[in-house]
C-alpha cells in the first residue's frame, strides 16, 4: 500500500476567531496529539486536505505527515465539516508508534455477492449489517480493508465477524469482547401487497345496484313529479266548469 503524504505548518494562534480568519484565507485548523509527546496545534492546506479526504484509503491508513520539517506517522482521527458547505472545520491527527497497538475502523469490502446461492437461486438481497469493524493492531499490520467473501452465502443465512479471514497480526475489538456480530445477510425482499382492481364482472355488478336504486319496485306506483301534478289538476278544473254548463 503506498505511503499517503500530509503537509502541515505549526499554528501560532488559537482561538475561535483565530480558526475563524484562518478559515477564510483557505486553511484548516488541527491539532495532533499522541505517542507520549505534547499536543501542537497545525494547520493545512483546505483544498490539498479536501481532495485527499475524498479517499477511502485516507481514513484507514498510516499517513506520513510532514510538519516542521520533520516526517511523523500519524491516524486521522477526527473530522468536523461544515452543516451544509463542502468545508473542513477541523481535523485531529494522533501520532502513532511502532511499538503500540492501534484501534482502528476499517471498511468492509464485499466480493462474490451475485454468485451466492442465496441470491443466484434463492432470489434473495444482500443486506450489508456493518460497513467497517473496529479492529486492533499494530500500525505496521494496519490493513487498507477487510473482504467479506459472500460466495457461498446461502438464503435465510448470515456470515458473522468470526467467519471473517483477517490479516496477520489483526484482531477484532468486538470479537474479543465476545461480540460475535452479523456481518451480513440473504433475505427474501418483504413485497408490500396492494389491494386487487376491481374486476370488470365487479364493476357490472355494481353499475346494475345503482341503477336499481332508481327503479319503482314491481306493483308500486311510480311517483309523479310535481309539476305533472299541476296539469292533471288544471285539466280536471276545466272539465267540471264544463259539466256546470
Amino acid at each position: 500500500m503506498a505511503t499517503i503524504e500530509v503537509t502541515a505548518t505549526p499554528r501560532s494562534v488559537q482561538g475561535t476567531g483565530a480558526s475563524r480568519r484562518l478559515r477564510r484565507t483557505g486553511k484548516v485548523p488541527g491539532i495532533v496529539y499522541g505517542a507520549d509527546q505534547p499536543a501542537q496545534v497545525i494547520e493545512l492546506d483546505h483544498n490539498a486536505l479536501y481532495l485527499q479526504m475524498r479517499s477511502e484509503a485516507f481514513h484507514a491508513s498510516i499517513l506520513n505527515m510532514s510538519l516542521d520539517g520533520k516526517k511523523q506517522r500519524v491516524l486521522l482521527r477526527n473530522v468536523q465539516m461544515h452543516p451544509w458547505k463542502s468545508q473542513v472545520l477541523h481535523v485531529d491527527f494522533q501520532r502513532v508508534s511502532a511499538n503500540q497497538k492501534i484501534h482502528m475502523k476499517v471498511p468492509l469490502h464485499f466480493k462474490n455477492a451475485d454468485v451466492a446461492p442465496g441470491v443466484k437461486v434463492g432470489g434473495g438481497i444482500v443486506s450489508h449489517v456493518m460497513t467497517d469493524i473496529d479492529i486492533s493492531c499494530l500500525p505496521d499490520d494496519l490493513p487498507e480493508f477487510i473482504e467479506v467473501d459472500l460466495a457461498n452465502l446461502q438464503l435465510g443465512h448470515s456470515v458473522h465477524l468470526a467467519e471473517l479471514t483477517l490479516p496477520k497480526g489483526v484482531e477484532s475489538v468486538q470479537l474479543i469482547r465476545g461480540d460475535n456480530a452479523v456481518v451480513a445477510t440473504v433475505q427474501i425482499p418483504k413485497v408490500i401487497e396492494e389491494e386487487p382492481a376491481p374486476t370488470e364482472a365487479a364493476v357490472a355488478v355494481e353499475g346494475e345496484a345503482v341503477a336499481a336504486e332508481g327503479t319503482a319496485a314491481p306493483g308500486a306506483t311510480p311517483a309523479v313529479p310535481a309539476a305533472e301534478d299541476k296539469k292533471e289538476d288544471k285539466k280536471e278544473d276545466k272539465r267540471r266548469e264544463g259539466d256546470k254548463r
